[in-house]
């Protein structure tokens, strides 16, 4: 196949992409490859690799940025809204139509056993993130103790999420040894990154100033809540899920922590980046502020304001890839920033076990802490078998959700 598609030909790859993305990043990601540069050729060896480095600089999901970077390259802004559109599309339109019928039928017994499952195989689909990303960056004294410092910060309250990342970053860029040489790659001057900026900035804040202008308080708490998110989400879904359910549930009290582990369970099984779990989450605190509509509102706000960022930083900074990547500050910052991230999950960890674990939590200066006495013996025992299934047996992610929510119906209808 030509090394330059035409346009019906990205529409058909990425849609193949979009459709196919099950699994999470690491999927996700492996499935582009494949696409990408094995079977079709487009995008060399190098290159992709170069891009995936890039993009897991940057805040938002990766595997959406990748495929938007990818579309970008092959076809320029046309191909990046192609491959970044048909990456999130098909999932956003599962998680809406799953969404609802949360919404309607969730309260059901049978379904809110299910769901029970469905939480226990959460808390083992977040232990083997943490476990994975351990192997990765503990590779030193220093990226332990980032990582238990992070966990600490989060865990206690000291320090917000964004500001645990920032700290990491900072560190990371002030210990990194600058080169000698510097024969980084010249930015190229027929770039116009400054409409590009302004063009997207003002597409991310037109409908935050509708709803400002409309006076509508919720909405506008939500656009600007999950616009924050756009900007500290480095680490990916898991690390920024943290710091979403704290606030969501504790400061907003939009939902409740038993919801958010059914939005991440839900989100896993679907195509898509896992980040589409903030539309789920978007969609629920709609619903319960005002009904169906302000529901469908609050669910297309949340996913113009946690993807129209992505497609900021990939067409202003794509045209740099080459000069950032030859920045050494950059990569001690990415490896710090990814220490703390562990800690983030750690902190995941254990919050959802212990609210999924004890049906009574009480928060204290030193953090949460569970009523011994509150102990629930089925929730223990399906987190268990989750964890044999996926972590012990290995048994791929949407069996293991399938398996769980049946056996969790069965034994309440026993």
């Amino acid at each position: 196949m030509s090394t330059t598609p035409t346009l019906p030909d990205l529409f058909r790859v990425f849609g193949r992409i979009g459709i196919l993305s099950f699994g999470g990043p690491a999927a996700q990601i492996s499935l582009m490859h494949r696409e990408l540069v094995d079977r079709t050729g487009w995008i060399k060896e190098e290159q992709f690799l170069g891009a995936l480095s890039f993009c897991m600089f940057l805040p938002g999901p990766e595997a959406m940025q990748l495929a938007t970077y990818a579309g970008w390259k092959l076809r320029g802004v046309p191909g990046g809204l192609i491959g970044g559109l048909l990456f999130v599309l098909p999932g956003a339109l599962t998680i809406s139509l799953l969404a609802y019928l949360y919404i309607a039928f969730g309260s059901v017994p049978a379904v809110e056993a299910a769901f029970l499952g469905i939480q226990a195989t959460v808390i083992a689909i977040i232990v083997q993130a943490m476990f994975r990303l351990s192997f990765k960056v503990l590779n030193g004294a220093l990226n332990l103790i980032v990582a238990a410092l992070s966990f600490l910060c989060l865990y206690t309250g000291l320090l917000p999420f964004p500001a645990v990342i920032l700290l990491a970053g900072i560190l990371g860029a002030l210990l990194a040894q600058p080169e000698a040489s510097t024969d980084a790659p010249a930015s190229p001057m027929h770039n116009r990154p400054l409409s590009t900026v302004l063009t997207w900035a003002g597409l991310w804040a037109a409908p935050i100033l509708l709803v400002w202008m409309l006076d509508h308080q919720f909405l506008l708490t939500l656009a600007l809540f999950f616009s924050k998110l756009a900007v500290v989400t480095f680490g990916g879904a898991y690390a920024v899920l943290a710091y979403m359910v704290q606030a969501v549930v504790n400061d907003y009290q939009w939902l409740e922590t038993a919801q958010m582990m059914d939005a991440l369970g839900l989100a896993e099984t679907t195509p898509g980046p896992l980040i589409l779990v903030t539309q789920f989450t978007g969609i629920l605190a709609g619903h319960a502020q005002g009904g169906l509509s302000l529901a469908i509102l609050a669910g297309l706000l949340t996913l113009w304001c946690t993807f129209i960022p992505c497609f900021l930083w990939i067409f202003a900074a794509a045209p740099y890839v080459e000069n950032l990547l030859s920045q050494p500050r950059l990569t001690g910052a990415l490896q710090m920033i990814s220490a703390a991230v562990l800690g983030v999950i750690v902190n995941l960890s254990l919050w959802f076990a212990m609210h999924f674990l004890f049906d009574e939590v009480s928060q204290t200066v030193f953090g949460a802490v569970p009523k011994l006495d509150s102990f629930a013996m089925m929730p223990a025992f399906l987190a268990g078998v989750a964890a044999l299934l996926l972590l012990a047996l290995r048994l791929p992610l949407l069996a293991t959700l399938a398996a769980m929510a049946v056996l969790a119906t069965g034994i309440s209808l026993t």
